[in-house]
């Protein structure tokens, strides 16, 4: 790898990665590290650009961070993690499993979407206007760069095929909020093509993890126990 990830850590037992949405970091899931991290060795990873981790040279895509995970793992001597990825972390994690299955013990999808068509019109819209904006202002502004890469990759990617998902062979949970900014039929759609997959739909917005955290925590745990 051209860069080191920065990550928390905490716990022992067997490995727990928890990857942040687009624009965030690690601290996100402060919820989560506090509760697994008693019978887990929790890992939360800033991704490539994000947090403290480094840009680096190499393209910003979800492809990217993809082989940017599973050379992390293999540094942290990691065989097989359950994986949890919220939003684009979500996406992570679904491209992960489909190239990398054998490190997948578990997967739980929080909020993760196909393509962007999975996000609300009302959501997609501001996004694709501000790229829009972003990529003018860039022609006078090169700081306007970095917020254009943040921005195209939910402008651009992902681009799974709903039939890819039946070769993900793991315990799978898909859940959401029930005013999540991803479509509720297409949260349905990603856990009907799972072979094992599990639905779960909570009360909360889009960031539920942090705002419902005990009620989310309760269910992934549930999940946990059972699949």
């Amino acid at each position: 790898m051209d860069i080191k990830l920065n990550y928390i850590e905490k716990g022992q037992g067997r490995p727990f990665v928890f990857l942040h949405g687009n624009g965030e970091s690690s601290e996100y899931f402060i919820h989560q590290i506090e509760h697994f991290s008693k019978c887990y060795r929790v890992i939360a990873v800033d991704t490539r650009g994000h947090g403290k981790s480094p840009r680096g040279d190499k393209p910003f895509t979800l492809d990217q961070f993809v082989d940017d995970l599973h050379g992390f793992l293999d540094e942290m001597g990691i065989a097989k993690a359950i994986i949890l990825g919220f939003s684009d972390g979500g996406n992570i994690a679904l491209l992960f499993a489909l190239k990398y299955p054998d490190y997948v013990e578990k997967l739980i999808l929080n909020a993760a979407n196909l393509n962007p068509r999975g996000m609300k019109v009302g959501v997609r819209i501001p996004i694709w206007l501000d790229y829009a904006l972003q990529t003018i202002i860039s022609l006078f502004d090169k700081k306007a760069g970095t917020k254009i890469e943040i921005l195209a990759l939910m402008v651009k990617q992902p681009d799974i095929k709903g039939i890819e998902l039946l070769k993900i062979g793991v315990p799978t949970l898909v859940i959401a909020g029930d005013r999540d900014m991803i479509k509720d039929e297409h949260t349905r759609y990603i856990h009907k093509q799972l072979k094992y997959g599990k639905l779960c739909i909570i009360k909360g917005d889009h960031f539920v993890a942090n705002k419902n955290s005990q009620l989310f925590n309760q269910k992934v745990e549930e999940f946990l126990g059972s699949a």
